[in-house]
């Protein structure tokens, strides 16, 4: 089939709640993707870091394919015999003292949601049906019914009331804005320590220190969502490792299974995930043996092939000579390891043209939020094809569609 008859089946028979650059995908490998007819490209998105390891890396489809022989799924009603040395290799690897396995972003969001209400009622004291988190304006969380509540994005919420109480919403990156918001009944502050979603907006220095030293004043759970930022792709293990700082509840996602399999935790200290007891929360296929092991094989690549050095040098790299390229329409470059925005100015035009361009050049990237293009290549990408890329992206951004 060409790839205008799988646009138009799908155009037919989809749900139209994407709006997908129009290249069919059918193979990948490393940094790069084919299309159905045959055309090779650059994929610098890694489906939002989920594929910080590159697409079908090959250990962790060995993993994937050794498990998948075996067992796959035993609900949880029973035990099986990966998951133990997960919640391990987690404890070892983050410090925290336990760990609850889901299989969607979302799903860990809520996951924290529910347990920092039940920590506010349990542990704090605070009235039953009474606690308040506080979340941050331009948060991208996910798309529940719950998480969009406390979304400022109009488009997300706008038709889906009525919406679940319990938040207040700050402006991002304003500690004082976060401590005006504080009263008795306040439980948690829910931050990502960069906004992906939101265009790769990062915060002050000493943001994510100050929201720490306010949780510890106020007894609060910093919850942070490193979903997208975590494992390695802003250069560093989390990203709030750049400022020193440890979440008491910290999320993870995406990359967590380098892109075979939908698996995220919540990570914290017993005496917060200790909480939860059987019947309260849970998912039939979390923690699941062939999601386990394709996680356990994900985590071991990260390390073992140095890939948090090697996205500090790369994206320090690529950053510094995406920031050199004229600025006739571009407004600004901000980015942290290898999570980069470009917001072009408003005489530029959408951004979407200019990733229509790219597709076009063999550069495969996406917009946000309309006038931002995010580059974030998968973690295993080298200088050489850094490289390759860099004229094509200079002479793309150069010039308007």
């Amino acid at each position: 089939m060409r790839s205008i008859e799988y646009i138009e089946l799908a155009d037919k028979y989809g749900a139209h709640n994407y709006k997908p650059l129009d290249v069919i995908l059918t193979k990948g490998e490393g940094v790069w993707v084919y299309d159905v007819d045959g055309k090779k490209y650059l994929d610098c998105l890694s489906s939002y870091s989920a594929l910080n390891q590159g697409h079908v890396h090959p250990k962790i489809l060995a993993a994937l394919i050794e498990q998948a022989k075996k067992l796959t799924l035993t609900s949880r009603a029973f035990r099986n015999d990966q998951l133990p040395l997960l919640y391990k290799e987690l404890a070892d690897l983050s410090g925290y003292e336990m760990s609850i396995l889901m299989n969607s972003g979302s799903e860990a969001v809520e996951t924290s949601l529910k347990i920092a209400r039940k920590w506010a009622y349990c542990v704090k004291n605070i009235p039953l049906d009474k606690a308040e988190i506080i979340v941050a304006d331009g948060n991208f969380h996910g798309r529940t019914i719950t998480i969009i509540s406390f979304s400022s994005e109009r488009l997300y919420k706008e038709y889906f009331g009525p919406l679940t109480p319990g938040f207040i919403s700050v402006p991002y990156g304003n500690a004082d804005a976060i401590r005006r918001a504080i009263h008795k009944n306040t439980a948690g502050i829910l931050i990502e320590p960069i906004q992906g979603e939101g265009g790769v907006i990062i915060p002050p220095k000493g943001y994510l220190q100050e929201i720490r030293k306010i949780c510890d004043e106020h007894n609060i759970l910093f919850i942070a969502d490193e979903i997208q930022t975590g494992l390695g792709r802003t250069g560093k293990l989390f990203a709030c490792d750049h400022e020193g700082v440890r979440p008491d509840v910290m999320i993870l996602g995406k990359a967590l299974s380098g892109g075979f399999y939908p698996v995220s935790a919540v990570l914290s200290e017993k005496s917060v995930l200790g909480l939860f007891i059987p019947g309260e929360h849970g998912s039939t296929f979390g923690g699941n043996p062939l999601g386990v092991a394709v996680t356990r094989a994900a985590l071991r690549v990260i390390s073992e092939e140095n890939l948090i050095e090697n996205t500090a040098a790369q994206g320090m790299y690529l950053e510094e000579n995406l920031a050199e390229i004229p600025g006739n329409y571009i407004k600004e470059v901000r980015g942290k390891g290898l999570l980069i925005g470009v917001e072009m100015k408003p005489e530029a035009g959408e951004a979407r043209k200019y990733c229509e361009v790219l597709k076009d050049r063999g550069i495969l990237a996406k917009e946000t939020h309309e006038t931002t293009i995010r580059f974030a290549p998968p973690l295993i990408i080298d200088k050489q094809t850094i490289d390759w890329a860099l004229p094509i992206i200079r002479e793309v951004l150069s010039t308007k569609p």
